[in-house]
């Protein structure tokens, strides 16, 4: 299928099931990729990478075309990453709230033990601390951070997804360095 981006669109807005195919099968490991940076669970990147593909489609009609398709997708797939985000700890937070009046021993995990196909560690304690500190940086860095490092986007694009400035996304690229090669400091030789 070759169509350009104008066509696609009006492919998908009115119900094509081939285009929408196409856009999944295009767009796919972009999104997961994106969503799997936040979560850092791939089963869980692989439940919300649905549910923004589920999103485009019921919502692909009010698409204005004021960005391009793969930037609209973008913001979808990292609102949808954070709203599970928020989501996994407010129930971690109420887990963790019953842990203590039960007394029980079921613990929640927390885990950042994965394999992520943007970054290729050979160090794999390394690889879980790096996970673990991008899950403590604010959201703003996280995201540039992930879009950057994992997806390559350039600043431009960050810039354009986050609906910020160029500036502030080498800010928050910058302070998220910064914070991470303090995390990471044991490891520095």
């Amino acid at each position: 299928m070759s169509l350009t981006e104008d066509q696609l669109i009006s492919a998908l807005q009115k119900g094509d099931e081939h285009a929408f195919k196409w856009l999944v099968d295009t767009y796919q490991h972009m999104v997961y990729n994106t969503i799997l940076g936040i979560v850092q669970h791939p089963q869980e990147a692989e439940d919300v990478a649905q549910e923004v593909f589920v999103q485009v489609y019921q919502s692909i009609a009010g698409f204005l075309g004021k960005s391009k398709l793969s930037t609209w997708l973008y913001r979808i797939a990292i609102t949808k990453a954070l709203d599970w985000e928020r989501h996994k700890k407010r129930k971690k937070r109420f887990g963790n709230l019953l842990f203590w009046s039960t007394n029980t021993t079921d613990a929640i995990e927390n885990c950042a033990d994965f394999e992520h196909p943007g970054w290729q560690l050979n160090n794999k304690e390394m690889g879980i601390a790096l996970f673990k500190a991008i899950q403590q940086l604010p959201v703003n860095q996280k995201i540039a951070f992930v879009l950057h490092y994992t997806e390559e986007l350039s600043y431009k694009d960050i810039a354009e997804i986050m609906a910020v400035s160029i500036a502030a996304v080498e800010g928050y690229l910058h302070r998220a360095k910064q914070q991470l090669k303090t995390a990471l400091s044991t490891y520095q030789q």
